[in-house]
């Protein structure tokens, strides 16, 4: 029943989601250009969260929570796994004033109304994963804009989007990298839930009902820890919020 209905709700949520992409392009353009980075970045939270809550025209509902008191005045690199593409206008609305930039493959820096731009000039680090000279450099410059202007990241340690809900085996280079450019960085794990339920027939239908969730957990104690440690302690974190089997 639910992929049933998913013919009739997905090309109401298409038509919304990419209507407002495009309506959002010319407007950043507008507010980059004009007046800067802040008012860009307003520009941005307000396109995300029409695009969260996008959400409803698929029936799913959206749960964002955050207990933790994390500061503003120092980076925090967010650690999240990844399941979809629908993982991420969450983020960047509900993490807003931590100011969250994301390192993203550079080919998307082309092509994609609103999403292109943000990437372009967002601040964010646009990297080629074919050379990894470039994308060192780039995670580098981003650790420093983190550090020069408290800013946030965020990295999906996984590598790749988990499409059955799985978590993947987290890599430490990312954060590794991170951590040398920013090391006064607070490091947070973020568990996502049910995002890969929307794609599980692929990109049509969209499946419609599920509870999607965002769960800042508590920050890492990095304490005597090196980055693997570190990464190891954000994945367990993660794996304990989803029920998903503790690596020893």
């Amino acid at each position: 029943m639910k992929k049933l209905l998913g013919y009739i709700f997905t090309p109401i949520f298409y038509f919304s989601f990419f209507l407002l992409l495009g309506i959002f392009h010319p407007v950043q353009w507008i507010f980059y250009r004009f007046f800067g980075y802040k008012a860009h970045k307003v520009s941005v939270d307000v396109m995300n969260f029409f695009l969260t809550y996008c959400n409803w025209f698929l029936l799913n509902s959206v749960t964002f929570t955050n207990h933790q008191h994390l500061p503003t005045d120092r980076p925090i690199i967010f650690v999240a796994n990844h399941q979809s593409m629908y993982d991420i206008p969450g983020l960047i609305w509900y993490l807003r004033r931590y100011q969250p930039k994301f390192i993203s493959k550079i080919e998307l820096t082309k092509g994609i109304p609103s999403i292109s731009f943000n990437l372009k000039y967002g601040g964010g680090a646009n990297i080629d994963r074919n050379d990894r000279k470039q994308a060192v450099a780039e995670i580098i410059k981003l650790g420093r804009r983190m550090k020069e202007n408290n800013w946030s990241a965020v990295i999906f340690a996984e590598g790749t989007r988990a499409k059955d809900g799985k978590l993947k085996t987290f890599q430490i280079g990312g954060i590794a990298t991170l951590l040398k450019a920013a090391p006064n960085s607070l490091v947070v794990p973020v568990a996502i839930e049910n995002s890969w339920k929307i794609v599980r027939y692929g990109k049509f239908p969209l499946s419609i009902a599920n509870p999607i969730k965002w769960t800042v957990l508590k920050p890492i104690d990095q304490t005597d820890k090196n980055a693997e440690e570190i990464t190891l302690a954000v994945e367990n974190s993660i794996r304990e919020k989803l029920n998903q089997p503790i690596i020893s």
